[in-house]
């Protein structure tokens, strides 16, 4: 009697389609965690930004403020205070000199790589009537533009934020 090997013969396909399978998860594994750590990256990038944005809202409130006494300071470029030109103080100075700047005081933030800074620029009183209390004479408004900068948790996350302030 002759036996046929037919039955007992392995061809090797099921160690090929194991092969096969664990390289298809492997790489389905690799590009889940790659996703996952570009997602990580981003919420962090995100959350630095929100923090820089709620450090130069802080800053812009405070100067706002300053300008609310009774009787202003001088704005002759010193402290931040700065009379409006062109080019704009706030696109040419140097952010990083504390001279060039105001320094916000309005306590301490967590979280932030620098302290927010922010400058004034005074514009030109503006002259209209309508408004004054002595007939004849007409009401001064006074215009000044803020613009603050806020540090995130790294010095990456930079926001600007700016306001017109009438007095």
């Amino acid at each position: 009697m002759q036996k046929h090997a037919h039955g007992n013969r392995q061809q090797g396909a099921a160690l090929a389609m194991s092969l096969i399978i664990l390289l298809v998860m492997t790489v389905i594994g690799v590009t889940a965690m790659q996703v996952t750590v570009l997602e990580e990256k981003m919420a962090g990038n995100l959350r630095d930004r929100s923090i820089a944005f709620q450090a130069a809202e802080s800053a812009l409130r405070d100067a706002e403020a300053s300008l609310t006494v009774a009787v202003l300071p001088s704005f002759n470029g010193t402290g931040g205070l700065y009379q409006a030109t062109t080019p704009q103080k706030w696109e040419t100075i140097d952010w990083g000199v504390a001279a060039n700047v105001a320094a916000y005081t309005g306590g301490t933030l967590d979280d932030v790589a620098a302290n927010p800074t922010y400058l004034i620029e005074e514009f030109e009183p503006v002259l209209g009537g309508g408004g004054s209390l002595e007939a004849g004479l007409p009401q001064q408004t006074d215009f000044y533009r803020i613009t603050s900068r806020g540090v995130g948790g790294s010095t990456n996350a930079v926001v600007m934020l700016q306001s017109v302030y009438k007095r």
